[in-house]
């Protein structure tokens, strides 16, 4: 069986944290399952709520991690393992703090920029040359209330801008799929521009 392609949503499990700005991954996941029409489901040894399905004319695997964020790597690290994904077929999606609500980017490789779900997935991977969509929910302004900031929910408006900058990276995964990183980057880095 071939090698399905991993996407990845970060976020902490349960409804206390469901609509909070930390679960954006999530967020991202769970549009995705919907537009593939397909269920996600708790595999309790690989630690995660998985789906499999055909995305644009690929084979990908779904991954929710049931861990709480700080532990994230130890879910990507077993579903990795079990399916024979490596950092070359592996996308995930998490909150970004350096981005505004409304904005989401990609990238390939980098650092953690203090992301705890990443810093995790450091910690259980070798290769961190994996690519991330980062979902902007905007800089409470001071370092001492990121943590309140992150875990709380966003404001009506925000949470509008922060589910169409999701859309609008759904619209790119065709591009991304096939191969064309640029040209995702491109369409998806340029449409609030085009939108001024």
């Amino acid at each position: 069986m071939s090698t399905p392609f991993l996407i990845v949503g970060l976020g902490n499990p349960g409804s206390r944290y469901s609509e909070t700005r930390h679960n954006a991954g999530f967020w991202f996941l769970d549009r995705l399952a919907e537009s593939c029409a397909v269920r996600l489901r708790t595999q309790t040894r690989l630690q995660s709520e998985l789906a499999r399905c055909e995305l644009h004319g690929h084979d990908c695997l779904l991954a929710k991690p049931t861990t709480f964020m700080n532990h994230s790597g130890q879910a990507v690290r077993a579903v990795m393992d079990y399916y024979g994904a490596d950092a070359a077929s592996l996308l995930v999606a998490y909150d970004e703090l350096d981005l505004p609500p409304g904005v989401a980017r990609l990238k390939q490789g980098g650092g953690h920029g203090g992301h705890n779900g990443l810093r995790d997935i450091f910690r259980h991977t070798a290769d961190h040359g994996f690519l991330r969509l980062r979902i902007g929910i905007g800089h409470p302004g001071s370092k001492d209330a990121v943590t309140p900031y992150v875990l709380g929910r966003a404001t009506a408006e925000q949470e509008r801008m922060m589910r169409d900058s999701i859309a609008d990276a759904l619209a790119v995964l065709p591009a991304l799929l096939r191969g064309d990183l640029p040209g995702a980057m491109k369409a998806l880095h340029t449409v609030k521009e085009d939108g001024l």
